[in-house]
């Protein structure tokens, strides 16, 4: 799909320099572009490469006054960075817009629908589901019985919606999750085996969620594993049952959540921490990548280390921790000495 110019910048609300007719079907680098592809200039770093960039059109900001001759078409806007990441989002939409029912896939005859929606191919579309309004459901998802879906829904590829989940606005479920499967719940019995706890809750996730490909999020025992809104979690995250994540959160890759930890608003968590069950993590909480929480934390704390240690004070201790072996090395020898005084 072509674009001109000057559509770009009716989106962009940005003013033209250049030919307004110049077309371009692609996104790319500035570095990297090529005829006929999009680019921006946001950071004074590349501004090099506009003097070199094959790209046809070119956003940068109002500000910016060439030195050199051009070969791009500038649109100029008021903050490059974001229109490039607003027309990243439309380039998105159009590229997604579908509409209709593929075959094969099966639809259970119970099942509501909104308006414009997508079902790919092999999808299977369970009793008693409620789908909003342009809902888009990928090849071979499978939405359980039960299931509320919101308005603008998107649930791609291969993706598993286990019974009685509900999905507000906007939510995004990316390939390979799967959303309501039971939680590890297990009682051990006197004769050393373990007998299964049913998992009878369900997931609900609030509007404008994105969770990411491979991510599990686990029913709850009784009641229900609650994720709020605006919560953005990276692919092949473990969140266990009833756990509660609070808005704005976000969550890095390979990160695991044990059973009924509640985590608050705005917290930021890295990459592969470790967060044991039936705590509490307090609002605007920072943790670094390959931590291990095993307390409660309060508001504002910033953690690092496993187990986590306040970060200044991981900081800190980082300094001894690398010098150790010369550390005891000098401590060995103040004992020699210690003892050659005696």
């Amino acid at each position: 799909m072509k674009f001109k110019a000057t559509q770009i910048a009716e989106i962009l609300n940005g003013d033209i320099q250049g030919n307004p007719d110049v077309e371009v079907d692609k996104l790319s680098k500035i570095e990297e572009a090529q005829p006929g592809s999009l680019t921006f200039l946001a950071n004074p770093k590349y501004t090099s490469y506009i003097y070199k960039t094959n790209a046809s059109i070119c956003i940068v900001s109002k500000d910016f006054q060439p030195t050199q001759e051009l070969h791009s078409t500038l649109i100029k806007v008021d903050e490059p960075y974001e229109a490039f990441s607003e027309l990243l989002e439309f380039y998105n939409q159009v590229k997604l817009r579908k509409s209709g029912i593929e075959q094969p896939s099966y639809i259970d005859k119970s099942v509501q629908y909104g308006e414009d929606v997508y079902i790919g191919a092999f999808a299977y579309i369970g009793h008693n589901v409620k789908m909003g309004d342009r809902v888009k459901i990928y090849p071979n998802a499978y939405i359980g019985d039960n299931v509320t879906l919101g308005d603008d829904v998107v649930i791609f590829a291969g993706s598993k919606i286990y019974s009685e989940s509900i999905l507000g606005n906007n939510v995004v479920i990316h390939g390979g999750a799967i959303i309501g499967a039971d939680g590890f719940g297990f009682a051990p019995s006197e004769n050393g085996t373990y007998k299964k706890v049913p998992q009878i809750g369900n997931v609900i996730i609030e509007n404008n969620v994105d969770v990411g490909a491979g991510t599990t999020i686990d029913r709850a025992t009784l009641g229900s594993t609650i994720i709020r809104e605006g919560v953005k979690l990276d692919n092949q995250i473990q969140i266990a049952h009833n756990v509660e994540i609070g808005r704005h959160t976000v969550i890095a890759a390979q990160t695991g959540i044990a059973g009924s930890t509640k985590i608050g608003e705005h917290c930021i968590i890295g990459g592969q921490v470790g967060i044991v069950g039936h705590i509490q993590i307090g609002n605007n909480v920072k943790i670094q990548a390959q931590s291990g929480i095993g307390r409660s934390v309060k508001d504002n704390e910033a953690l690092q280390g496993s187990p986590a240690l306040g970060y200044s004070e991981y900081n800190k201790s980082y300094v001894h921790f690398k010098n150790l072996p010369e550390i005891v090395k000098r401590i060995d020898g103040l004992d020699i000495k210690l003892q050659h005084n005696e």
